[in-house]
């Protein structure tokens, strides 16, 4: 049985029940103003400063087999990102995780991907002091969408090192931060279209790996496994990966990732919320290893995926 099987053979099944469904709220709910909305009717202020500006900040938990994960770590972030923008969330962290909850107990979604965002509002802070504005929140809960598809996560993506375009510097915009300006890695993700794979890698400009277009990279050699320290996300799901590989004896290390690294790695992972394990097998056009999922991969991608049954990491939502 593929290694895969025991994940995606549930999904099916869930997803099949929730295709079926005459819920309108069934292909997602977003929390709009303090109201509820099925997500394709849900609409925002066009002058809100998070849609002119992408002044704001966000975060992606997720939901999977009908357990919120890491709820509390996505909320956690949340906050130190608002603090850190100078944003106020309209409703509290417990307003949020029981709205969070609702949603998805009222969709009938049992796997999904959901988001958080509050916005500056419709005030620019050219004009007014960030005291002076009322910042604006909104929720989504949709089903959970793959940055990798189940075949490519059998057999593995392909990716490049970017030549054309490096990651903006933390000194520009603080990447531990969640943001939506995608300016680098949409020209990541055009390069990698042009060159025939399907993500790219962004470098620092200094010869050392930062992250992809959504996605933390980690790199295997020898048994241990290294991920980039400056100049990315501290990711959630890295931060599973980096539990649960530990718990395998898996080495482990968070330190600065030269280029070089990634050409003469033995396996190559990227992870990330929407997708999880992400076990690329080409390179710029040539194999890593023998061309196929390695076997830390596997259990990286196995482990991660049990954990989501874990009472310390997750929930059940009283559907």
């Amino acid at each position: 049985m593929p290694y895969t099987d025991f994940i995606f053979d549930g999904y099916r099944k869930r997803l099949g029940e929730l295709e079926a469904s005459d819920n309108p709220l069934s292909k997602g709910v977003a929390y709009v103003e303090g109201e509820l909305y099925p997500i394709h009717e849900a609409r925002i202020p066009i002058l809100d400063q998070g849609f002119l500006h992408s002044d704001l900040t966000y975060d992606v938990p997720s939901i999977w087999d009908g357990r919120f994960f890491r709820l509390d770590d996505h909320l956690d972030r949340f906050e130190r990102s608002l603090k850190q923008l100078r944003l106020r969330s309209p409703l509290d962290r417990h307003g949020i995780r029981q709205k969070l909850v609702e949603m998805a107990a009222k969709s009938g979604i049992r796997d999904a991907y959901v988001c958080m965002i509050v916005t500056r509002g419709l005030k620019f802070i050219r004009q007014y002091s960030p005291d002076e504005v009322e910042n604006n929140l909104y929720l989504m809960v949709q089903p959970f969408l793959w940055v990798m598809g189940e075949e490519l996560q059998k057999t593995g993506g392909s990716a490049i090192i970017a030549r054309d375009v490096r990651r903006v510097p933390p000194g520009a915009i603080d990447p531990t931060v969640k943001n939506l300006q995608w300016g680098d890695f949409v020209r990541g993700m055009l390069e990698a279209r042009d060159r025939g794979a399907n993500y790219p890698i962004l470098t620092d400009g200094d010869g050392n790996l930062t992250e992809g277009s959504g996605f933390n990279v980690c790199i295997i050699k020898d048994g241990v496994l290294r991920t980039p320290k400056r100049g990315v996300l501290e990711g959630v799901t890295r931060k599973t990966v980096l539990e649960v590989a530990k718990a395998n004896g898996i080495e482990c290390h968070v330190e600065d990732v030269p280029v070089s690294a990634a050409y003469n790695c033995d396996e190559l992972l990227f992870v990330t919320t929407a997708g999880g394990v992400m076990p690329i097998t080409k390179l710029d056009g040539v194999a890593i290893g023998n061309g196929e999922v390695g076997p830390i991969s596997k259990t990286i991608w196995k482990a991660y995926w049990e954990a989501h049954y874990d009472p310390m990491r997750s929930f059940a939502i009283n559907y």
